[in-house]
This record gives C-alpha cells, structure tokens and sequence, in this order.
C-alpha cells in the first residue's frame, strides 16, 4: 500500500492553479516537496489534510480517501505546519498532557524521550519558545502518537544545522520501519538530498517532475564549456543552460552526451535552481 497517492489534484485561486498535480509516495520512504515561495507546496498540504477543498482530483492517505473519516485518519498522520499552533500559555509538559486526551495512541514515554532528546524545557511556556524551539515542539507532538505518515512543512526552518542533522537522523530512523513514510517540504534543499527517496518540483503551481533521488542525481550532471563547444551537443542532451563572460554551465541529461565530454556530478540544489530559472 502507497502512503500518499495524488491523481490530478487541481486547486485555483485569482492568479495562481495548481495545476493537475500527480504523484505516489510509496510505504517506508521519504519524499521532498521543493519549489520557491508560492510554487504551491502548502497549498498541496494543505489540500492533503483536507484544511482547504480541491477543485478536482483525488487525494488517498494510507489506502483511504482522504475525505472519509478523516478523524480517523488523523490517528496515523503526525503533522508539523510551518506555524505550530498551540495555546501560549501552555508548557511542553501540559501540552502532552493535552495531546493524550486528544490522540488514542498517545505515547508518554516516546514524548517525554523526544522532549530530552531535542533539549526542549517541560516547564517553560510555549510563548518563551524561539521559532526553532516552536518546530521542535511540533515534531515532538508528531512523532509520540505512533504516525505512520508524517507530513512536514518547512520543519526544519530555523533550526541550526547540528539540530537539522538530528532531527534528520531521527526521521531516518522513523523510516526504517517500512509502515513509516514522511512527506517534506523545504526550502533548505541540502537537508531534502540527504534526507529523501523521492523528490517532487513544483514550480508555479506545476508539477516539473517527481523521482526517485538516485535516479535524478544519475541521469542528470552538469557540463562547463564555450557557447560553440555546447552547440556541438545533441539538443535533447542539454536541459538548461546559464552564459555568461566565461563561457556556459550547462545542465545535462548523461545518456544523450557523446563520450568524451566531461560530465561532472550535479547537487538537488543545483537542479532545482536551473529548472526554476529556465522556467520563468
């Protein structure tokens, strides 16, 4: 069974669609959703969780519609939005104390080790958090009512690197077991490349591509070069191209270049800045 299927999901605003959005996050794998401010990765979310309503497609959580029963649903999803929303007042403390009363698989213990392990205070009030300490919280929660689908969005935004890689490690171990799969969205596209299986572009509201990882990293490299070097290629060989005074880097689909040519390895951060850049 596919932890998330998403089949031709549209949803319009006044100036922007997203557009017949498709894709599978398959059981025990991770997933990145990466594309620029507005590109429409909280929108999908958002439409996934059902705080919004699609236009048109279907959207199906751990083998069930995403409309039905979502109460039921929501057992199996640890959700951390790009704002945690809990009560100011409240200490991490008694916000377990809360979420016992509010999830069936509620686990005490696997929150107050998550507490521990990401040096969150239990007695200090969720106002005196910092914006990483807020996120910390919020995976915290997601984490300690046993999830089997954790959907993410920009959860890693202010944290400083030595806690993202924890926090990166932890999720590793959360997909281990292959019930356990996380769909992520971010803008720090380095935690994205060690982090995933799978990687999703969206761009103005489409989507450019969703594969696995590997298989992106191996078809696709970069090339240096002259302008009359690069118009000796096949075409279909190069994806995207930026000039300048020193000559072309130039993105590339390994498989269509001649033998010969030196084609150096390409990072996701790479490949999702030219594609943004040759689409606009």
């Amino acid at each position: 069974m596919n932890a998330l299927e998403i089949r031709n999901l549209t949803k319009s605003y006044p100036g922007f669609t997203l557009d017949n959005i498709n894709l599978t996050l398959p059981s025990g794998c991770i997933m990145g959703l990466i594309g620029e401010n507005g590109a429409g990765k909280s929108t999908t979310i958002k439409l996934i969780l059902d705080m919004i309503h699609k236009d048109s497609g279907s959207i199906t959580i751990l083998g069930k519609d995403n409309q039905d029963n979502i109460e039921l649903t929501k057992e199996d999803i640890g959700v951390v939005l790009d704002e945690v929303g809990l009560p100011e007042c409240l200490t991490a403390q008694q916000v377990g104390n809360v979420m016992k009363h509010t999830f069936r698989n509620w686990d005490d213990a696997e929150y107050a080790q998550l507490l521990k392990k990401l040096a969150l205070p239990e007695q200090k009030r969720f106002k005196a958090f910092s914006r990483g300490m807020k996120m910390k919280l919020g995976i915290a929660i997601a984490m300690s009512h046993n999830s089997k689908l954790l959907i993410l969005d920009e959860a890693t935004s202010g944290l400083d690197p030595v806690v993202r890689d924890e926090i990166i490690e932890m999720f590793n171990d959360f997909t281990r077991d292959e019930g356990h799969s996380i769909l992520i969205s971010s803008h720090i596209v380095s935690d994205l490349e060690k982090l995933c299986d799978y990687i999703a572009f969206l761009h103005e509201g489409k989507l450019l591509l969703c594969e696995e990882k590997d298989q992106l990293l191996e078809e696709y490299g970069l090339i240096h070069c002259t302008a009359d070097e690069l118009r000796t290629l096949p075409p279909d060989a190069v994806k995207y191209k930026r000039e300048n005074t020193y000559g072309v880097q130039a993105m590339v689909q390994r498989n269509a270049v001649p033998s010969g040519i030196h084609v150096s390895s390409i990072s996701m951060e790479e490949l999702f800045v030219f594609m943004v850049k040759e689409g606009k």
